[in-house]
């Protein structure tokens, strides 16, 4: 079990050698999961930094995908398939005459149009794609709990094709809302959500911050998960601003502001968009978000990230949107997806909480 720190303040704001395997606010079947992977530890730094030739950085991330998805079929190896779900793919014409693939799943027993949801993958929009175990299965259980959902493929900052920084990934996702939206009748759908989570809730949101600078009403809402929107990933720890606290008393565990630095370094070249709210949506001012339609934020007790979604949920209020919000207690970025075999009520309450919002709208 964890052994609690004497100070009062939480993480690593409080002890500066926390890791999750020592923070009393772990989720024990969590760290039980970790364990055999040593995830509880402390991040290890990146072996690239910043300053490092593009290609280095490039070649990096494809490592570190390697390793993430490994890593998914690992922790969902022993689970059983999800079942009454029928799945199909389909090509649209996307950006710059290019295509974007686009992967339905839906109740094999539906009847009628029902909620929908343009799911968006997470991987920092640099790295991961929508077709790995842990999203695939994330989709299916949204399918069996009464949704269909569409995953969009888009591109990645770093993926087999090349380098496709800002706003390749966001041209993507936003001409797919665009076409899920004109075809929905075809599909099936009655509301659309789009939902992503870190770098897809990234993507989700920005891409409903352009629709409304454009006066268009694309979706219906936006469910963002483990939103990672500011960054403000500094690679010194002493460097993280004093607004988002959870960078610091969070980092390390599991992800860490270095490895987002990489990222987002990537993503956003020289740093020549650090303000701009379809980049990094945390900086998105009211007049930017009023009138948009309804938002969830959801956020992790023990991710770096928390504090820019929260953040993000109080500036989405000030404008008047209707904005759910929750925090899940006891685990790491992303864990409420992650570790489904671990802690099986936890994901079922997260998948329950997108399937209640896309039909409250």
């Amino acid at each position: 079990m964890p052994t609690p720190s004497s100070s009062s303040e939480p993480g690593r704001l409080g002890d500066p050698d926390s890791t999750l395997a020592t923070d009393p606010r772990s989720d024990p079947r969590m760290l039980a999961a970790m364990a055999p992977f040593r995830l509880g530890e402390r991040t290890s730094p990146p072996r690239v930094s910043p300053e490092d030739p593009l290609e280095a950085r490039l070649a990096f991330s494809r490592r570190a995908e390697s390793r993430l998805e490994s890593l998914f079929d690992a922790l969902l190896a022993q689970l059983p398939p999800v079942t009454g779900v029928v799945r199909s793919t389909r090509v649209i014409p996307g950006p710059q005459g290019g295509e974007i693939v686009l992967s339905q799943h839906r109740p094999a027993e539906a009847s009628g149009p029902l909620p929908g949801i343009l799911h968006v993958h997470g991987g920092g929009m640099v790295m991961l794609s929508g077709g790995n175990s842990v999203y695939t299965r994330w989709r299916d259980e949204l399918a069996a709990a009464g949704l269909v959902v569409v995953g969009v493929g888009f591109r990645n900052a770093a993926d087999e094709t090349g380098h496709h920084p800002f706003p390749a990934g966001l041209d993507d996702v936003a001409a797919a809302a665009h076409w899920v939206s004109a075809h929905r009748a075809e599909l099936g759908i009655s509301s659309l959500v789009l939902q992503g989570d870190s770098g897809g809730a990234n993507l989700a949101l920005a891409a409903c911050i352009r629709a409304g600078r454009e006066g268009a009403r694309v979706v219906d809402g936006v469910y963002a998960s483990v939103p990672y929107i500011s960054g403000l990933y500094e690679w010194l720890g002493e460097d993280n601003p004093a607004e988002l606290p959870s960078l610091t008393e969070n980092d390390g565990y599991f992800m860490s502001n270095a490895l987002n630095s990489i990222l987002r370094d990537l993503y956003d070249p020289g740093r020549a968009n650090r303000h701009n709210p379809p980049a990094w949506p945390y900086f998105a001012t009211v007049s930017d978000l009023r009138g948009l339609p309804p938002h969830a934020i959801s956020v992790n007790e023990l991710d770096p990230c928390r504090d820019e979604g929260l953040a993000y949920a109080r500036t989405l209020r000030e404008a008047g949107v209707t904005v759910v919000e929750r925090t899940v207690a006891g685990v790491c970025h992303f864990g409420d997806g992650l570790f489904r075999a671990a802690l099986p009520d936890v994901y079922a309450q997260s998948v329950a909480h997108v399937r209640d919002f896309a039909h409250s709208l």
